[in-house]
């Protein structure tokens, strides 16, 4: 290699110069200062490598965070979503019975029981309404919207009588929503143009 030559070179220049007279002058070694040049980019590469390694791995890190954060909070947003489902169920009977005492607790009627029991059922599906509402379950009010698959499922299809083909004319059983997402699909019929 040049380095090996030009050290040869100055070895034998310098050893001519020198002699053992002279202890005092220690003889250069540039063969040294070539490895320690060669050694130093060596670690300078180390170093570069390294660091881009320690880059990637820290971002690593922050992305295995930002996933683990946002897995923790969909588990506290969502981790009732089967217990609403449940409950959905208990609030389509309680508002059911609630039609049915409607229905048979008319202003004529001399059963003040009956009228009371209404009254006591809208006042606690009014109340259980507010309690989803307070943790995000909202019911769906699909009537009049256009279709929309990922939040209502078509059980029928209706003559659309002063209403836009492709839009919700009845709801069957109502939907729900947890925080946005759908929990239950509205049953609905959707309207269509009439065939002649």
């Amino acid at each position: 290699s040049p380095c090996a030559f030009s050290a040869a070179a100055q070895q034998r220049s310098t050893g001519d110069e020198c002699g053992p007279e002279d202890p005092s002058e220690e003889p250069k070694h540039p063969l040294s200062d070539c490895a320690l040049e060669h050694k130093a980019i060596k670690l300078e590469e180390q170093v570069r490598d390294l660091t881009e390694r320690y880059r990637k791995a820290l971002a690593d890190s922050e992305n295995v965070r930002r996933r683990t954060q946002k897995f923790v909070e969909d588990a506290k947003l969502f981790g009732i979503q089967s217990f609403c489902r449940d409950l959905v169920e208990v609030a389509d009977i309680l508002e059911k019975t609630a039609e049915s005492a409607a229905g048979h607790a008319e202003p004529s009627d001399p059963n003040p029981a009956l009228k009371k029991i209404y009254e006591g059922l809208s006042l606690l599906e009014a109340k259980l309404q507010s309690v989803f509402a307070k943790h995000g379950l909202q019911k769906m009010n699909p009537v009049g919207g256009r279709y929309d698959p990922y939040d209502h499922e078509i059980i029928c299809h209706v003559p659309a009588e002063g209403m836009q083909p492709g839009t919700v004319a009845l709801v069957t059983q109502d939907g729900y929503k947890l925080h946005g997402r759908t929990i239950r699909h509205a049953l609905v019929g959707v309207a269509v143009e009439a065939q002649e």
